[in-house]
């Protein structure tokens, strides 16, 4: 039998349920774990749809969720279906999850937990209650399934006991690689318009251009509310930037189909799945050596963020100058991507991980 083939798994997402109307990575990630949990045979059963978020740090708010979130866990112990594990998403200070410890220790069933975060600097201030629940939650989880090794040094500091802390890389929700880029299109860059990380990343990109010479084009997927101080930013360009806007799947399929490169600093990304997408396409990446970004990213030299600017151009002059180069970049983008970032790999690494847990005495 394959393994989780005929297991039955309560899944819960509290920050943001998979079936959520607002589009967001993190509806979009929880929907992808169900698919690679589900992939082996297993039923995946989306328990409860509570959302147990604070936003602002408001002790009123956190008192309702508890109230919520405690009749929650009261109605799934009653009337849950049988499960053979629980499975929660991204807890973390502002969404700790209040209900799936409770659960799986009355059901007596192994409780795991998939990107968790420990945040002890947030036990003081407005979130501390939150953020002690975090801890707690985390503390009972049998397994922490980590995306990034950034996330595995926290874990491991706090880690309770003999808990199982386990490597899943980010991954695409597809099984195959899609065709390799002709790598004869402009540059490319895609990333959300909005203040703080992602500006900061835009204004990099500006920096970086003004050290180009030859003949460059780059195009932008994206919108958002700061799109007119990217704009600002690209104005000394003028044609040479083109702007696209908010891209569907497909049109941005079809953008990294045709890109030479893909270019995004990734100031503070957590890990990017823009770059997943861009290396399944094969492009050469031209990014800075950041903690997120060294999970995501095929073995190779990026510049520090030290090297500013200038040391971006020089990568970028170098890859659009030499196609050979490019070819070979993109190549090894691609069998890196194939190797550890499809689903496959994903419901491999869940379910190696997993059984021991099954067949432990709660």
């Amino acid at each position: 039998m394959t393994q989780g083939q005929g297991k039955r798994v309560a899944f819960y997402a509290p920050m943001k349920s998979p079936h959520h109307p607002v589009p967001s990575g993190d509806r979009e990630m929880a929907r992808n774990l169900i698919n690679v949990i589900g992939a082996n045979g297993a039923q995946v059963d989306l328990v409860s749809e509570l959302r147990i978020y604070d936003k602002h740090g408001d002790s009123d708010v956190q008192q309702d969720l508890r109230s919520q979130a405690e009749a929650e866990a009261t109605r799934l112990i009653r009337d849950m279906p049988p499960a053979d594990l629980w499975v929660t998403y991204h807890n973390y200070y502002k969404a700790p999850d209040l209900i799936g410890p409770t659960v799986a220790r009355a059901r007596d069933i192994p409780y795991v937990q998939i990107e968790s975060t420990r945040a002890t600097s947030r036990l003081t201030g407005p979130w501390a209650s939150f953020a002690q629940s975090a801890h707690y939650a985390c503390d009972a989880a049998d397994a922490v399934f980590y995306l990034t090794e950034y996330d595995l040094e926290t874990l491991k500091r706090d880690r309770y006991g003999d808990q199982q802390l386990v490597h899943l890389p980010p991954f695409l929700p597809t099984d195959t690689l899609p065709p390799a880029s002709t790598l004869n299109g402009p540059m490319l860059a895609t990333g959300m318009m909005r203040e703080g990380d992602k500006l900061a990343s835009y204004s990099l990109i500006a920096q970086t251009l003004a050290h180009l010479s030859g003949d460059w084009q780059l195009h932008i997927a994206g919108d958002g509310p700061a799109r007119s101080q990217v704009e600002t930013l690209m104005a000394p360009y003028g044609d040479r930037v083109t702007l696209l806007g908010q891209l569907d799947r497909a049109d941005l399929a079809q953008a990294y189909a045709q890109a030479s490169l893909f270019f995004w600093p990734g100031v503070n990304e957590a890990f990017g799945m823009v770059y997943l997408e861009a290396q399944s396409h094969g492009l050469p990446v031209v990014a800075q050596d950041r903690p997120g970004l060294r999970d995501v990213l095929a073995p190779g030299s990026y510049p520090t963020p030290e090297a500013g600017p200038q040391a971006m151009a020089d990568q970028i002059s170098q890859l659009l100058g030499d196609r050979d180069l490019s070819v070979k970049r993109g190549a090894e983008a691609r069998t890196f991507i194939a190797a550890t970032h499809l689903a496959p790999a994903a419901t491999q690494r869940f379910w190696s991980a997993v059984p021991p847990l099954l067949e432990k005495p709660q």
